[in-house]
């Protein structure tokens, strides 16, 4: 039997969240927000990707704040109009595909808040191009152009650590089935784990246990307030010398656990333009299998993973619980159809699609059978 296709429960203090399958789509910034609102490109996308046979959909990185938005465009979800706004896309997503977990990530960019959209050049951008001032452990830049973000106090950080248990209370309402603690990608909380942004001198920086302290702290707020299934994306390698690497992020994952995390998803980088990734497929796929070995933690890698038999490769060598992808999916939303009929998996579809499937296909799709006239 095909282990991409078998189900698996995550644990949560509410009594787990059942998945069908251990497809995850992970987190893509759409930059379609506006003013930090869910807009009808959401809808869209959000529409055809809870039809792709995955077991688990994963809202993109959403803001907690205005200032932590990566671009002017990101979706947020900080006051009243933002929730509503993405409880009106997501509500009317689910209505039109069959029932799919959704996760959502909330994040904070930190230093590298305020950029410009990707395809403009996703440069800092300052206040009088409609950028703001950014916010970090430390005042030192993303790049040695920009300006400096400001070195955030012990009140700034109590600031943001309520701004993601706010923003997590307001996911209930909405209605997901998982939270996502945004710790990767060179964006804030990894800003704080890692020594190449972080050179603080009090009790929030120089050694591994005082890096660690403000995201266990953000992360225990966040699990007090939330009893459903809470996890982590961790960027386990800077993959520079002298930077956060896996060793330190084992160390993480343990104190993660202990504060009750229920699923790590592994990738890595982003912290330094001085880095140095070894791009090849599954490239990422070790730094999972060292967390998962080490923790016991339900796991989920991705990076590069765009086919099914890779997928399944990775799960049968237990390297991982859950394989997640994300431009795989842009380019073809359905992966998770090809992967069932690849595997002899077996998926939820939209009726209104069955007659699109090949000859033969049918047994990978529940309940698929129609006729024409």
């Amino acid at each position: 039997m095909s282990l991409l296709f078998s189900p698996l429960t995550l644990p949560s203090p509410q009594g787990g969240l059942a998945l069908p399958n251990r497809i995850v789509v992970a987190p893509m910034c759409q930059y379609a927000a506006v003013e930090g609102q869910a807009t009808d490109w959401h809808l869209m996308h959000w529409g055809n990707l809870l039809n792709s046979g995955a077991g688990l959909f994963t809202i993109e990185a959403t803001a907690v704040l205005p200032e932590g938005r990566i671009t002017p465009a990101c979706l947020g979800l900080w006051d009243d109009a933002t929730e509503a706004a993405l409880a009106n896309r997501l509500h009317r997503a689910r209505a039109l595909a069959p029932h799919t977990a959704v996760c959502i990530q909330l994040a904070h960019a930190g230093r590298k808040a305020s950029s410009a959209l990707p395809w403009k050049g996703g440069q800092l951008l300052a206040p009088s191009e409609g950028g703001w001032h950014t916010e970090g452990p430390s005042a030192l830049p993303q790049l040695p152009h920009e300006a400096a973000p400001h070195a955030m106090t012990t009140d700034d950080m109590a600031r943001v650590r309520d701004a993601f248990v706010a923003a997590a209370l307001r996911a209930v309402r909405i209605g997901v089935d998982a939270i996502e603690v945004h710790a990767a990608h060179g964006y804030l909380i990894h800003e704080f784990l890692s020594p190449i942004a972080n050179q603080r001198t009090d009790a929030y920086g120089g050694s591994l246990e005082n890096r660690m302290r403000f995201p266990l702290e953000l992360f225990a707020a966040v699990r007090k307030a939330y009893q459903g299934c809470l996890g982590l994306r961790l960027s386990a390698s800077d993959w520079v010398e002298g930077g956060w690497d896996l060793e330190q992020s084992i160390v993480f994952s343990q104190a993660l656990k202990a504060s009750g995390c229920d699923f790590i998803h592994v990738s890595s980088g982003g912290v330094s333009p001085q880095q140095k990734i070894p791009l090849a497929t599954g490239y990422q796929v070790p730094l999972a299998r060292g967390i998962r070995a080490a923790t016991g933690m339900a796991t989920t890698a991705v990076g590069l993973i765009t086919e099914p038999a890779e997928a399944e490769a990775i799960l049968q060598a237990g390297d991982a619980d859950l394989v997640a992808l994300a431009r795989a999916f842009l380019y073809q939303p359905r992966w998770g159809w090809q992967a069932a009929v690849a595997l002899g998996g077996q998926v939820e579809a939209h009726p209104a699609y069955w007659r699109c499937l090949p000859r033969g296909a049918q047994a990978a799709f529940s309940g698929a059978s129609v006729g024409t006239r």
